[in-house]
């Protein structure tokens, strides 16, 4: 099944594990502050390394991606010898800056894990030693210096172009071999032609087309691809500066890293908020001609939250609240978006739009609007004008996170505790592998939301009979606590977990 298979082939391998040790709170630290040791004021500046993945299907990247109480950034682990993160280079105790080109080191743990699935086999990582990260933090070093540092003059993401064929003047391209480099193409255009309106510029370098990767073609092979392309043609190009560096570094030229241009279908991210009649539209499991199911949007209400947040009838949905769909029955699809409270994101695309990025045998959610328009910003907006406000990061960190989880054989694979006789509830502990560690649940988070109902002045008792009133399935939303006193600009006690209040072992954690 062509359509199942390209979303399915995206998602990798990569492990993404929680946090398991424990930990005690400390009243005058804090819970996030790391302990970072500084013994000489003229440390030489940090070197980021660039660490290109390669893997084959059904093989693991081999290691380990972390988030760990004490300690900042994303953190890798159990680097597997001789795997293939350890050919690449990649180290135990290397934090996370660039997930293919895209800065990561302030994006959440579970959208740092959903960019690396839909790479692919091919991932490029960017990564600083442990000990340089610390000790960059504590000088107030701006990180993302270091990864524009890193990326050096003239090289500029790829684009990924598509070209409509105008009536009279074509497709307005043509390639020519570059003089004494097999499987290398120089673009010539013909000036205000479709391709030159498509984003393709005068002297770049073909490196993609049509699913077809043309290092691998003879210019005869890649003129018969032209001659079958009929109205319409998807290409990936660089300019020859960029390839030239690319090849120095040995960095694949994929179209995960690229900007798109004048592409015909992207996927779209709809954020809705719950009126009083719910969000106002149908979700329906339908058939379409080539025989495969799809779960379809449908009958949205006038004036309805669904109406409002641009929902179109007849999209598919691909995902809710950044989960993938398509391993999800129906009925478990509802439940995770009824749990999801007084709002929910759904990201969704056209039938059409899926059968363009199948047969380009790419993920529909490799340029969702909202993901491939910061990449667009990124490669175009200076980089002083690119640096947040300060109350820009005090906003963007300040936010809450919705975590919906499903039962498992075990529960819900995390521990509730609070302060005695106090409201208020927190996540005490989070078992490796459970459904809360797979939800992004991190030690010490505070409870805001149970299943769509505010719980920050409800004691451990009534949080949990919530809880077990939702079944199978649970919604929450919560925030780190630093953000969360941040946020309510109040200083609440400190939540030691040695005072949390066990409960039911079947509800409260999973150990696989």
């Amino acid at each position: 099944m062509g359509k199942r298979h390209s979303m399915r082939s995206s998602t990798g391998l990569v492990e993404i594990i929680g946090l398991t040790e424990k930990f005690k709170f400390n009243p005058k630290e804090g819970i996030d502050n790391p302990v970072m040791v500084i013994t000489d004021d003229a440390v030489s500046s940090p070197s980021p390394r660039l660490c290109v993945l390669k893997r084959e299907e059904g093989e693991s990247y081999g290691f380990h991606l972390r988030v760990e109480k004490g300690r900042q950034g994303h953190i890798i682990r159990n680097v597997v010898s001789g795997g293939v993160a350890s050919r690449s280079g990649l180290q135990d105790g290397d934090r996370l800056l660039e997930v293919n080109y895209c800065y990561v080191d302030d994006v959440p743990h579970p959208e740092v894990a959903r960019k690396m699935k839909l790479s692919g086999h091919q991932l490029c990582l960017l990564v600083l030693n442990g000990e340089e990260y610390e000790r960059a933090l504590s000088r107030g070093q701006d990180l993302r210096d270091l990864t524009r540092a890193q990326k050096g003059e003239g090289c500029k993401p790829p684009r990924f172009c598509h070209i409509t064929r105008d009536p009279v003047s074509g497709l307005g391209i043509n390639f020519t071999p570059v003089e004494g480099e097999k499987g290398r193409f120089s673009v010539n255009l013909a000036a205000g032609g479709a391709a030159e309106k498509a984003g393709v510029c005068k002297g770049d370098r073909l490196v993609w087309m049509d699913g077809a990767t043309v290092s691998d073609l003879t210019h005869s092979a890649l003129s018969r691809m032209m001659k079958k392309c009929g109205n319409h043609i998807t290409i990936l190009v660089t300019d020859s500066e960029s390839e030239q560096n690319y090849i120095r570094q040995r960095i694949p030229i994929l179209p995960t890293i690229a900007v798109p241009h004048n592409l015909p279908y992207r996927a779209r991210k709809l954020h809705l908020v719950s009126g009083s009649d719910g969000y106002g539209f149908l979700l329906r499991l339908e058939k379409a001609p080539s025989g495969l199911n799809f779960h379809v949007l449908r009958e949205m209400h006038s004036g309805s939250p669904a109406e409002k947040a641009g929902m179109k009838d007849g999209e598919l949905l691909l995902e809710v609240n950044g989960e993938s769909v398509e391993s999800l029955k129906h009925e478990e699809i509802v439940d995770r978006v009824r749990l999801s409270g007084q709002q929910v994101s759904l990201t969704t695309i056209t039938l059409q739009g899926l059968e363009f990025y199948t047969k380009l045998g790419l993920s529909p959610l490799l340029f969702c609007e909202e993901d491939a328009d910061e990449r667009v910003k990124e490669s175009s907006t200076p980089a002083a004008a690119a640096e947040p406000s300060p109350q820009e990061e005090r906003d963007a960190s300040c936010k809450p996170r919705h975590c919906s989880l499903r039962k498992g054989p075990l529960g819900f694979g995390f521990n509730l505790g609070c302060v005695p006789h106090t409201p208020g509830t927190f996540i005490s502990q989070v078992a490796f592998g459970g459904a809360g560690q797979s939800a992004g649940l991190l030690v010490g988070d505070v409870v805001m939301e149970v299943n769509g109902q505010n719980v920050e002045e409800k004691y451990l008792e009534d949080v949990i009979m919530l809880v077990k009133d939702g079944g199978h399935f649970l919604s929450l939303q919560v925030m780190d606590k630093t953000d969360y006193n941040k946020l309510k600009k109040t200083d609440t006690p400190t939540r030691d977990n040695t005072d949390s209040e066990q409960e039911d072992e079947n509800f409260e954690i999973s150990c696989l």
